[in-house]
């Protein structure tokens, strides 16, 4: 497929007038819904890194953790999801008519539910469809110098200017301008005014999922494979929670469905990313409603992106291939003593690129699988993407050389370490990559984005 590239230029988000806040900062005091941690991948990166609260460019190098001083890194690649969005137009026209109905119809004498009906006003419009916001754009500021902070050997003045660190991203605008904040929080560090530095966007790689033939027509498009999610949907789980929003609304159980119980939802936390404020609409749910909510989520993801169907997670294949070649290319070039071409990649994608590639890595696998009558008893799931898949989350894998030939690949997880999957404890903090291709060796011998992807024909 073919690569475009783009010069860095002024980042545009959109950012409709009324409605710009001044971010209050952890000095603040700053009021947390109850059920933050429950959002799931619209979740706050914070809420992952509350350390990052009090000081948003903290970084602890001591968790990297390895083997001996004389390991030192000289390959990373970052897998990014974009940070903070608009909602999109789906979601606004939901929360539109959520708002109505509220508006028109509920009867309750709480004080939330009277500043709801007399002062909050419905500021998301469709036309904002997912667009970044400007606490995305500095997330993954934030993030660039925290990383060069962790890495100052890797993410430095002299890599960028010389050309040792790619940028690859998704076409979409939410993508394209996390890069560029991504970028923009390097070259403010650094001052560099005097150099531009390109980006490739690559949709093959990025957004794999809309290029698998068979992911798209047997899951993607495919009501019956989410057959799990309807039935918890419609069970006695979410009806508790319905009915609940429908007593505290005062009105009739029938004009509260799932769908407006997850505008609700997405209200309370679309104002808490986007503004940083506590909303009367969290005020709708409890502490129960809220992991319910997040349950239904993570039933959604877990079968239409993750351990669901086999196809989920094998859609990654070209992801993965692209990721260890460039490992092998790197490590490669450090054994014959070269200079490394790519000492950095930092690649910026989807909630949707990163949760098929860490399930085909076969991370946060639970032994017994996620469907719509266990929920009770998978209240300590691994599988929660408000832990996984907050805006911002990364993956990144880090090549060291620790001396005789002896190359390390460890792995962080929204820059917290984490253990592959089927290595040992003893290698938990960082394993041999000799290890780890053997570990991944079925996969790295197949998994062939063509042949997982192609639908079977049935036998004439």
């Amino acid at each position: 497929m073919m690569t475009f590239f783009w010069k860095f230029t002024v980042i545009h988000v959109l950012i409709i007038p009324c409605c710009v806040v001044n971010y209050v900062t952890p000095e603040d005091n700053l009021d947390i819904p109850s059920i933050a941690k429950y959002f799931n991948t619209k979740g706050r990166y914070e809420e992952v890194n509350p350390h990052l609260l009090k000081d948003i460019l903290a970084v602890n190098r001591s968790i990297l953790q390895p083997p001996s001083a004389q390991c030192q890194p000289f390959h990373l690649t970052a897998i990014i999801r974009h940070g903070t969005r608009y909602p999109t137009s789906k979601n606004a026209k939901e929360m539109q008519q959520l708002y109505n109905m509220v508006l028109h119809n509920a009867t309750g004498e709480e004080s939330w539910l009277r500043e709801i009906q007399s002062q909050w006003r419905m500021w998301y419009t469709e036309d904002m469809d997912g667009r970044l916001v400007q606490k995305g754009v500095e997330e993954l500021t934030h993030l660039a110098i925290r990383l060069s902070k962790l890495f100052p050997s890797l993410i430095s003045e002299e890599k960028l200017r010389g050309g040792y660190i790619k940028f690859i991203t998704s076409s979409k605008h939410r993508c394209v301008n996390s890069t560029l904040s991504f970028k923009a929080g390097l070259t403010e560090l650094w001052a560099i005014t005097d150099q531009d530095f390109d980006h490739a966007i690559n949709d093959s790689v990025m957004r794999f999922f809309d290029h698998c033939t068979r992911y798209v027509q047997e899951v993607d498009n495919n009501s019956s494979a989410l057959s799990e999610i309807n039935k918890f949907r419609q069970g006695p789980e979410m009806r508790r929670v319905t009915e609940k929003i429908a007593d505290r609304l005062g009105v009739q159980y029938s004009l509260i469905t799932q769908d407006m119980a997850d505008a609700a939802f997405y209200l309370c936390a679309y104002e808490f990313a986007i503004k940083a404020v506590n909303s009367p609409w969290c005020q709708l749910f409890d502490e129960e409603d809220a992991k319910v909510i997040e349950y239904a989520s993570d039933l959604r993801e877990y079968w239409k992106r993750g351990y669901g169907y086999d196809i989920n997670s094998k859609s990654s294949c070209i992801l993965f291939h692209d990721v260890f070649n460039r490992l092998n290319k790197a490590a490669s070039e450090n054994k014959s003593g070269q200079q490394v071409t790519e000492a950095v990649t930092v690649q910026v994608g989807h909630a949707d690129t990163l949760l098929p590639l860490l399930t085909l890595l076969g991370f946060f696998k639970d032994n017994v699988s996620l469907n719509s009558s266990n929920y009770a008893t998978q209240t300590q799931r691994s599988f929660r993407t408000s832990h996984m898949l907050p805006y911002a989350a990364n993956l990144l894998l880090v090549l060291y050389d620790c001396g005789a030939g002896d190359l390390r690949l460890q792995a962080l997880l929204n820059e917290k370490p984490v253990t592959f999957p089927g290595l040992s404890d003893q290698q938990a903090s960082m394993s041999r990559y000799e290890d780890v291709k053997e570990n991944y060796s079925e996969l790295l011998q197949g998994c062939d984005f063509e042949t997982e992807c192609q639908l079977f024909k049935s036998p004439a």
